[in-house]
């Protein structure tokens, strides 16, 4: 039975990893799911930036894997507090590396496509990172910083916008705008239609993971997992006004970039190249949802 921490277990993708560890049976895993604030529901309450506190955990526990997902995921949150989005989304993954190299385990960073400028793409892992913002340069900083511990077992995924069952649509950036599309009481709402992005389920990437565990060889240091589908948010809410019937009237597309000292730069397109793990060899491929397919399943049964 390997055993696995998931830190940020409370969360939209570390909940969705935790989930699928837990009901998988080929193989079985044992599962240490950790949570900053929440616990309760099988999660474990640690403060990753008590270096103490996670080292007397990780020893206890043993793990065989990691699965990085904790992070301050809100770009206008990470600029209103660099130093916090510094030390959880740079300083913590470092030691947590170091723990990897001294316990002998697989940590996978989970990072994003903010690291890059979205002026070029597609991006392989090994094109030049160049982000926007201190959100993606706090995650570029976490990727240099895990794969710098010489020795220590680490992989980087980079992931782009994610979404998928979530306790509140709050947590999701994506999930967030069925609120927008729903709020029928004649507010308007300006909706990005500038970026591009690729939004991606948490339940694909959960089950990604759980099958690249599997996988006898050793794997590259940098991988890209990402649907490949095109939305801007405006179009994103044209799908959801679509599958629950209502009008969408209410919502304005602005394709001006952002602008303004409050506006935190936000990249053009920065579509993730997937071809090297998708020649990896997991079992199923990327198993990939289709977006609009998901929610139709997924609001029905709601």
């Amino acid at each position: 039975m390997l055993k696995v921490v998931v830190t940020g277990a409370s969360g939209v993708l570390g909940s969705a990893v935790a989930a699928a560890l837990r009901s998988s049976q080929d193989p079985q895993f044992e599962v240490l799911a950790l949570s900053h604030s929440r616990s309760g529901d099988s999660l474990v309450q640690l403060d990753l930036t008590n270096k103490d506190e996670v080292d007397k955990k990780f020893r206890e526990f043993n793990p065989d894997w990691m699965i990085h997902c904790a992070a301050e995921r809100r770009p206008d949150v990470a600029e209103k507090d660099p130093e916090g989005a510094r030390n959880l989304n740079a300083e913590v993954p470092e030691h947590l590396a170091l723990l990897s190299k001294s316990l002998n385990f697989t940590l996978v960073y989970i990072s994003t496509d903010y690291v890059f400028d979205g002026t070029s793409p597609p991006y392989t892992p090994s094109s030049p990172t160049n982000p926007l913002q201190l959100y993606g340069e706090s995650k570029r900083d976490g990727e240099l910083a895990v794969l710098g511990v010489d020795g220590a077992k680490v992989v980087v995924l980079r992931v782009p916008v994610l979404y998928g069952p979530a306790p509140k649509n709050s947590d999701s950036a994506i999930n967030i705008l069925l609120d927008v599309v729903q709020d029928q009481s004649g507010k308007t709402y300006k909706m990005d239609h500038y970026a591009t992005r690729y939004p991606t389920n948490v339940v694909d990437i959960a089950n990604f993971l759980l099958r690249l565990t599997k996988l006898k060889k050793p794997l590259p240091l940098i991988l890209h997992y990402s649907a490949e589908e095109p939305f801007t948010k405006y179009e994103i809410c044209l799908v959801f006004a679509k599958i629950l019937g209502l009008p969408h009237n209410h919502i304005i597309p602005d394709d001006q970039p952002p602008t303004g000292a409050g506006a935190t730069s936000r990249p053009r397109d920065c579509h993730l190249y997937t071809r090297e793990t998708e020649d990896l060899g997991v079992e199923d491929g990327m198993g990939l949802s289709l977006f609009e397919e998901w929610w139709t399943d997924h609001l029905n049964k709601v």
